[in-house]
């Protein structure tokens, strides 16, 4: 059971049907109140209908409206537990030292959030595929192409050949030539990049698993994915380099690497310490 269904609601909320997007706003701002309620209540509390609200439940991967209370009663749970992090907006007359902060707030919510909005079961069969591949290929554009070559650093690292291109002509060319044999990750915040859905696209008509990382809620590069894997962030009003969203991003990649780093320990123990030595001898004395 997720416990993380109020950061859920607050990320999905731009996708949601209009009767879900009243249903969210209800409960966000009435928790302890919601996890009360019957389903004939709640849909009078936020002026839609019972049907509304079963329907609701699935978009959040929900078996039913008590599975949705108990995810609540969860969630608020989890929030009191902890100190509730607020991501505040940067303002020009910050000092180094506030801005500094502030960004810091604002990465570690957005690593908390996705940890509550990807599904581990979703990450356990992404390590799956790439484990089991012969070749991965990364999608990416902008800042999502440096969390890419982040990706091929590390997996190119364990021995696992690992492509990333810049330039979309070639990331669509050497798309063509993938396999079922081979893992295509494309990465977009948005969900709706043009150039790493188009590989994607091609990817997996050549029928090689295809992974999304994305942030939560509905969007168009989920329609060529095997897997998806969300993220959540936290922006603030400099969106430069998609702050909070590339951390976000990163967090997924690490979690992928270490899961598979995990199931081949004996041999990535090896390939590790030989890459170190190598960079360790281009160091000075």
């Amino acid at each position: 059971m997720p416990n993380g269904i109020l950061t859920k609601m607050r990320q999905g909320m731009e996708s949601f049907r209009p009767s879900e997007q009243k249903i969210a706003n209800y409960i966000i701002n009435n928790p302890q109140e919601a996890k009360e309620l019957s389903v004939v209540e709640m849909a009078k509390k936020s002026n839609t209908s019972e049907a509304s609200i079963v329907r609701f439940c699935r978009t959040l991967g929900l078996k039913g409206y008590q599975d949705l209370k108990i995810a609540i009663s969860m969630s608020i749970m989890n929030e009191l537990g902890k100190e509730k992090i607020l991501h505040e907006i940067i303002d020009v007359n910050d000092s180094p030292d506030i801005v500094l902060q502030k960004l810091a707030l604002g990465n570690i919510q957005a690593i908390q959030d996705t940890c509550n909005i990807v599904s581990t079961e979703r990450l356990a069969d992404a390590i799956e595929a790439i484990d089991k591949c012969e070749n991965i290929h990364l999608f990416g554009i902008g800042a999502s192409s440096v969390v890419a070559l982040d990706a091929q650093y590390k997996f190119s690292r364990i021995n696992i050949p690992t492509f990333m291109f810049f330039d979309h002509h070639i990331q669509l060319t050497t798309a063509v030539h993938l396999t079922n044999r081979d893992v295509a990750i494309g990465i977009s915040h948005s969900g709706r990049t043009k150039e790493v859905i188009e590989g994607l696209k091609v990817a997996k008509e050549k029928g090689a698993t295809t992974i999304a990382i994305t942030q939560y809620g509905k969007s168009p590069i989920q329609e060529f994915s095997d897997i998806v894997l969300f993220t959540a962030s936290v922006e603030n009003n400099f969106r430069s380099g998609a702050m909070a969203s590339r951390i976000a991003q990163l967090q997924v990649i690490d979690s992928l690497f270490i899961g598979v780093a995990c199931k081949r320990y004996d041999e990535v123990i090896k390939y590790l310490e030989v890459t170190r030595e190598t960079l360790e001898d281009k160091k000075y004395n």
